[in-house]
């Protein structure tokens, strides 16, 4: 766990963060990254302020004995955060005291603890809005947890759908009920507040958001290319370069093949020896792909888990696992809890 899983989540956060600070001063990589140039300045504005970041989740391929491999970042909107940081902790109990295990046995899980710490920093007193969009359940049932969270860290937290957002007249955000939001976690992608009706305003509102808008750099699978680039043979790394790039045949016959913007497995293709062994359909892809080295993804009973490494406060704070009856990890994937035996 410390050596395969913690540390690399730590190193890897790290390289990213160099990522983002090249990308602020390169307006060639926001364009490789497809960005909307009208975000720019906010971005860059977001990464000069310092804006804190609350969470993001690394999704690893690892059969416990060869290095985990990146595949790639959520760095913006990931869900399965209750699953991992409270529901998995209370399977761990349930099961030790029925003696199903050890009294010793243990959990990579400080996320419920970090996210409470963080809030509370990161709010200075504030009130916090969470806002989804208002028929997405599984949405719902995370930013309810924050929500939680929040509370207990102190702070006053209420929830406000995206679609009922406003503007008031001094060019801040509002909820319903017209209330100007200082803060505001939003588990809405910063690729599609870019392309809202008020994405002009997004700069001067005045409103500081959860996650900040320099992580639309991170939440981009161009992230992948970028960070080959920067450590090429990285032992957690996979060789991946962008669609337009010639490199790219260096792979052969056998890739991963992902849009720019994606969410839970969409338009994603495996490759293996010119066949396509996996594919999931969905509306992304119009600004590019990348494409990545395939990776053996372990089958154990015909299920294909893949790890969730979190980062909370800029911290590696515990591990999920999701597992799919495919090698592509999509949003019918099953949440896994884990235990670390003595």
């Amino acid at each position: 766990i410390e050596d395969d899983l913690e540390t690399p989540t730590a190193d890897l956060h790290a390289l990213a963060l160099e990522v983002v600070e090249r990308a602020v001063r390169d307006d060639e990589v926001l364009t490789r990254l497809a960005i909307p140039q009208t975000g720019w300045d906010m971005i860059r504005a977001s990464y000069k302020r310092g804006d804190p970041s609350l969470y993001g989740r690394f999704d690893f391929a690892y059969d416990g004995k060869a290095p985990a491999k990146l595949l790639e970042y959520n760095a913006d909107t990931p869900t399965a955060l209750y699953e991992a940081s409270c529901f998995q902790w209370s399977w761990l109990e349930d099961l030790i005291g029925s003696g199903a295990l050890p009294g010793d046995a243990d959990q990579f899980n400080s996320i419920h603890d970090r996210l409470i710490a963080t809030l509370h920093e990161i709010a200075m007193g504030r009130k916090l809005h969470l806002a989804c969009m208002r028929n997405a359940e599984e949405d719902l049932g995370t930013v309810a947890y924050l929500k939680d969270c929040a509370e207990i860290a102190g702070l006053e937290a209420t929830f406000t759908a995206i679609e009922d957002i406003g503007l008031l007249q001094n060019g801040f955000f509002c909820d319903a009920a017209s209330e100007a939001m200082a803060l505001l976690f939003k588990l809405y992608p910063w690729e599609w507040m870019l392309q809202e009706t008020y994405a002009a305003n997004l700069l001067t509102s005045g409103t500081a958001f959860l996650e900040p808008p320099w992580k639309a750099i991170l939440s981009n699978k161009g992230l992948l290319p970028l960070l080959w680039e920067m450590a090429p043979g990285h032992p957690n790394l996979l060789p991946a370069f962008f669609e337009n790039d010639p490199r790219k045949w260096e792979l052969g016959t056998s890739f991963a093949k992902k849009p720019l913007f994606s969410r839970e497995g969409e338009n994603v293709t495996l490759v293996s020896g010119a066949s396509v062994l996996d594919s999931a359909g969905g509306l992304y892809g119009k600004e590019g792909y990348i494409r990545q080295a395939l990776v053996n993804i372990p089958n154990f009973d015909g299920n294909y888990p893949v790890i969730g490494s979190w980062v909370v406060g800029g911290e590696a704070a515990g591990i999920g696992i999701r597992e799919d009856l495919t090698p592509i990890t999509k949003n019918t994937s099953r949440f896994v809890p884990h235990a670390i035996l003595p």
